[in-house]
């Protein structure tokens, strides 16, 4: 009986581990479903190579993670096994093995149903989420990862001063977008986050802007001062935006006219 008692509690604690890896790299940024396919792989040792799964080995928390679950993995099929041989080698009469076989089947169906219960579900969910929130630094998202960053874009910070061409403006009179430039969120001198700031949104001196676009516009942007010269900046980043959208549809029409004729 201690080794049956012994087995429950290895294979409830291996679903508890991969549940706490699960919601962790959830917090990473990754998909729920990715998210358990992934901690469920390192765990049992399965090694699936996916695209996703170099996306977890080249983020270092979720690196992290994976390795403590490949231990973890290890010590608790090596106590499963040991548990498994142990109950019934050391059990000779017939009558024992039954009983014991009986025990074990029970025991893991009961700890199905509990798992596959939805109540027991969301609640195991939101109790992990609220531990690893106040007790770990995982909110660590793969901003590049998420956004799929490639070739030039970027997501940058900028500090508006106040002799810069953004300030004491509204975002309708920038025209950023225009330039290929969106603004995902401002962070205010008072510790006020706008996120999705619309067009009537003021820029003010002090802000902290959080921008999506070329690194070059960006940096160019960064640099501009509020005079002519930067008005002058302004008209030439639209005209170079224009051309870029250009050159998108011509590939466009091209890749959609080659996709017809296959």
């Amino acid at each position: 009986m201690p080794a049956i008692i012994s087995l429950f509690v290895a294979v409830t604690l291996s679903l508890l581990v991969t549940r706490i890896a699960s919601e962790a790299l959830t917090l990473t940024g990754l998909s729920r479903q990715s998210a358990r396919f992934q901690a469920r792989s390192a765990f049992t040792g399965s090694g699936f190579t996916t695209q996703e799964s170099e996306g977890v080995v080249n983020h270092p928390v979720r690196r992290r993670i994976i390795m403590w679950l490949m231990f973890l993995g290890n010590a608790g099929i090596v106590t499963v096994i040991s548990s498994v041989v142990l109950t019934f080698v050391t059990t000779a009469r017939s009558e024992q093995w039954i009983l014991r076989l009986l025990l074990l089947f029970l025991g893991l169906a009961l700890l199905s149903l509990i798992i596959r219960h939805r109540g027991f579900n969301r609640y195991l969910n939101r109790l992990v989420r609220w531990a690893l929130r106040s007790w770990t630094n995982l909110d660590v998202r793969d901003y590049a990862n998420l956004l799929h960053l490639k070739g030039e874009y970027r997501v940058m910070e900028l500090q508006v001063n106040s002799s810069d061409w953004l300030a004491n403006k509204q975002l309708h009179q920038l025209r950023l977008k225009a330039e290929g430039i969106m603004v995902l969120g401002i962070q205010r001198q008072d510790k006020t986050y706008i996120g999705a700031p619309n067009g009537s949104t003021y820029i003010r001196p002090l802000d902290l802007l959080i921008l999506y676009g070329r690194k070059t516009a960006l940096l160019e942007l960064d640099s501009r001062r509020d005079d002519l010269t930067g008005e002058i900046a302004h008209e030439k980043a639209v005209r170079i935006q224009k051309y870029i959208m250009q050159e998108q549809a011509e590939q466009d029409v091209t890749s959609s006219e080659s996709l017809s004729s296959h």
